[in-house]
């Protein structure tokens, strides 16, 4: 599978619209290239060089349509979004997309997307852990696109 944003390109920076700095709405993705038997997707975001054990997760969306090839941009923060799926909370403990905001230094944001045998049977709100465990065994595919941003001084402190 290939994932890729409309607002940002692999290794590059996250426009800062896309975060805490800016209006911190979701960036778009498209994908192509998922397995035949593919019944639903999830998308996680995380930030791999939080300062917090285990870093920290930014987005959690899962049960996308196995129709659907796109996110567009700007999802509203609501537990079921119609054709888009489900989003779980993020690590600050709220439903949908919080983005980017790291406290020092540039931080790496991996966005991964999975292609699901299965709809995972999960209420709205679940956690990136949740998520990660009910897709063990299910798992068909998976994609990656990794974006970097960077807080400037002013803006930091």
């Amino acid at each position: 599978m290939e994932l890729t944003s409309s607002a940002f390109q692999q290794a590059r920076s996250i426009p800062i619209k896309y975060t805490c700095d800016g209006a911190n709405v979701s960036p778009g993705f498209a994908w192509k290239g998922a397995p035949a038997q593919t019944k639903s997707f999830a998308l996680i975001m995380h930030d791999p060089d939080a300062p917090r054990a285990g870093g920290f997760t930014h987005w959690v969306l899962y049960n996308i349509p196995a129709s659907v090839t796109e996110l567009p941009p700007n999802l509203p923060q609501e537990e079921q979004i119609a054709g888009c799926g489900v989003q779980g909370k993020n690590d600050a403990g709220k439903i949908g997309y919080f983005g980017p905001c790291p406290p020092a230094g540039t931080h790496r944001y991996v966005v991964r997307l999975y292609a699901l045998e299965t709809e995972l049977h999960l209420t709205p709100g679940a956690s990136h852990q949740e998520v990660q465990k009910a897709m063990r065994g299910h798992i068909l595919g998976q994609s990656e696109l990794t974006g970097t941003y960077a807080r400037t001084s002013h803006k930091a402190a």
